[in-house]
């Protein structure tokens, strides 16, 4: 019998949080991994050997993701699961973003995820095999106070992945949505941007009840290597199901808000936020 063949995964934002923990996952159970990162250099963790390399990657540079696709190639020969983790979060009023910032927004986690999707799809296409997996959040389902645009990235990221379920499906490529609830991570201090409401002092009570209410949340978050593991179940995973919620308060309040309606939901959000 031949000898299987080791499978490869290609994680982006793999230096800290869900990207890193997902790397050291897959490296533990046996696969090569393509840890895709703005700077390598600085990485320290993430030790490099015959299964692991680190690999350069910006979602917002033009060539950044066919680059990293032909590096993820050259170091292991083949990808068999691409996952987009790399991302950011713009948090406050909408009003108060700057165009920079929105920008920014959905330049990572819409648009550079979607050239991420256009650099690897050749591969998969060529194999009629692979799989795709975004990690969109609980809160590409539903709101929370002061995220609207981070909200509404996920948002479209979800139906993206709907829309290519349809299109890579029909080529024999799954496609796996990822949807954590509060993990914790540092994605509050590198990847969260708070957006500067301080000339527009009608929002100073708002941000305060919503400030206080996510320091309550994020005091119970789950650790990232929850999310890991979701990942590897989804990657092993031969189903078409493409949604996997990570964390007791994603399997919480997703099924609730499907239960009560949005509205009710949305009333008992302002509740829990007390706002």
């Amino acid at each position: 019998m031949a000898e299987a063949r080791t499978q490869t995964i290609v994680v982006t934002g793999a230096s800290s949080g869900i990207g890193k923990a997902t790397a050291r996952l897959f490296a533990s159970k046996g696969w090569n991994v393509a840890a895709t990162m703005r700077n390598p250099a600085a990485e320290s963790d993430l030790v490099e050997s015959a299964a692991l390399k680190r690999i350069a990657l910006d979602v917002q540079e033009p060539d950044g993701p066919r680059a990293a696709v032909a590096a993820a190639l050259e170091a292991f020969g083949r990808i068999d699961v691409w996952l987009n983790n790399a991302g950011y979060g713009a948090f406050g009023p909408v009003e108060a973003g700057t165009r920079r910032q929105i920008e920014r927004q959905f330049d990572v986690n819409v648009f550079g995820l979607i050239a991420c999707v256009q650099a690897v799809a050749p591969h998969f296409r060529a194999n009629r095999a692979g799989t795709l997996i975004n990690v969109t959040s609980v809160g590409g389902l539903m709101t929370v106070p002061s995220y609207a645009l981070y909200n509404a990235s996920k948002f479209a990221v979800e139906g993206l992945s709907e829309g290519l379920w349809y299109e890579l499906g029909a080529l024999g490529i799954r496609v796996k949505v990822i949807e954590p609830g509060a993990i914790a991570t540092n994605f509050g201090g590198r990847s969260l941007d708070a957006l500067d409401y301080s000339a527009m002092p009608d929002y100073a009570p708002f941000m305060e009840k919503v400030k206080a209410a996510r320091k309550r949340i994020t005091e119970n978050s789950s650790p990232p290597e929850l999310v890991a593991e979701t990942i590897y179940r989804a990657a092993t995973d031969p189903s078409d199901r493409m949604r996997y919620l990570a964390g007791p308060d994603a399997r919480r309040f997703v099924p609730l808000r499907r239960l009560l309606g949005a509205q009710a939901q949305m009333r008992l959000m302002r509740r829990v936020f007390r706002i």
